[in-house]
């Protein structure tokens, strides 16, 4: 089971390999949530810990070891040589070989301990609790990265069309321009003024253009997607502008109350105070119940190996009581250092509260703050364009000169930039601060 899961972090989607794909928002959020690196290398880490976890449970159980070990030995035998009546010498060396073995089964389990046991498995089941919890956090980072990325995107795609626009009105405004002055309606130089602002607006297209292909390899590149994929995204039919904004209070507190930040550093307090409780099991005595089964035989006793393994078969049961008395201020030392991290947890839980109310705080403002623009922005574009169109209108029947008219064109321009980008940033914020409140990123 647990290789199935590893290798699932691992797998590429081959599926995907030189394909052409489209995909909207909700999409490359799940799919960047499969692929993410640090997601996956946070779901190891989590696997670590639930590792950490069983072990601390197995604790409980009873250890059962068996030993077993043979020995053969040789060796030489001097005696003192004699004269026998004869004159014959007799005696000196001779040798001899012994095989011998010890087989032996033995058990052991922890009566007492200070509670050390169960306040590790309670430990390390937090451990594996704020496990999940970062693995959710950093899913919510690279989300509002691939939204970020994804709203660039649709900013580049819109200001494409409106470039686009514009190009095809210059081309259409010199090509006027070129018959009046063929017929000696205008001068030259009002001609080459309308020449170069289409080229002008061409290299607006074209850095536009350029611009989406770079924000597209940067979210493509934030999905991991294989280099020879062709990938684009799908523009929605409309984005509706921001009607209301939540309360901040609402917002903070739905936020305080969900989000993985406070919860991971909650978790951190109370794994730092079971960290007290096993330091002071060290002050505990320990109580340990064992047994064991042991046998063996050597050759050349007399008897024959079975008899000597039954004979020498003997059983063993006892109880081992281990009481601290003077430990050189070790066990001191460790409780008080659990103490000090309890309250650097406590400090940590602190920073992140405030830290993602602050957050908080400042989505609801950047909201507020373009929700204004936006509406100013709007204003500004509309009687930029009237101006606009009216300006092209005079040109067509020579009532304005060409620098007038490129005078209105550019405040169009800079009203048209305007506009697109406050469109965005303002869907921007409003998806942020919404996902702060517990929405989902969605178009």
């Amino acid at each position: 089971m647990l290789l199935a899961v590893v290798n699932t972090l691992y797998a590429q989607d081959s599926t995907l390999v030189g394909t052409s794909i489209k995909w909207d928002l909700v999409k490359c959020i799940d799919y960047a949530k499969k692929n993410n690196i640090q997601i996956n290398t946070l779901r190891l880490a989590q696997l670590t810990s639930q590792q950490q976890y069983l072990l601390a449970r197995a604790a409980r159980l009873p250890n059962l070891l068996g030993s077993a070990s043979q020995n053969f030995e040789h060796s030489n035998k001097n005696s003192v040589s004699r004269i026998d009546s004869n004159g014959n010498v007799i005696g000196g060396g001779g040798s001899s070989f012994t095989a011998s073995g010890n087989y032996s089964v033995n058990a052991s389990v922890t009566l007492y301990n200070g509670n050390l046991i169960n306040n590790t498995i309670l430990q390390t089941n937090l451990s594996v609790q704020s496990a999940n919890l970062s693995i959710i956090q950093q899913e919510n980072d690279v989300s509002l990265q691939i939204t970020q990325a994804y709203l660039t995107i649709l900013l580049d795609k819109e200001e494409i069309i409106y470039d686009t626009d514009l190009v095809n009105t210059s081309q259409a405004q010199v090509k006027l321009g070129q018959q009046k002055y063929d017929v000696g309606a205008v001068a030259r130089y009002a001609l080459i003024q309308l020449q170069a602002e289409h080229s002008t607006d061409q290299y607006t297209l074209v850095t536009a253009k350029n611009n989406e292909r770079g924000d597209l390899l940067t979210l493509k590149q934030l999905l991991l997607l294989p280099t020879d994929v062709k990938f684009d995204i799908v523009k929605p039919d409309t984005i509706v502008p921001i009607d209301s904004v939540s309360a901040f209070r609402d917002v903070e507190q739905s936020a305080l109350k969900n989000f993985p930040d406070v919860k991971i550093g909650e978790l951190g307090v109370k794994n730092a105070q079971y960290g007290v409780d096993i330091a002071r099991a060290g002050y505990k005595p320990t109580l340990t119940a064992g047994a064991s089964l042991n046998t063996g035989y050597v050759s050349g006793q007399g008897s024959i190996f079975p008899g000597q393994i039954n004979n020498n078969f003997n059983q063993q049961i006892g109880v081992n009581l281990s009481v601290p008395i003077f430990t050189k201020r070790a066990v001191k030392t460790q409780v008080e250092e659990a103490k000090i991290a309890v309250d650097q947890a406590k400090l940590n839980l602190k920073n992140a509260s405030v830290t993602l109310s602050q957050t908080v705080e400042r989505a609801y403002l950047n909201v507020e703050n373009a929700k204004s623009q936006y509406a100013a922005a709007v204003e500004e574009y509309n009687f930029n364009k009237e101006g606009y169109r009216i300006a092209s209108e005079q040109l067509k029947v020579g009532a304005i000169n060409t620098v007038d008219f490129l005078l209105q064109k550019n405040l169009f321009v800079q009203a048209q930039q305007a506009f697109i980008q406050a469109k965005y940033n303002e869907l921007l914020t409003l998806k942020i601060y919404d996902f702060y409140r517990g929405i989902p990123i969605k178009l």
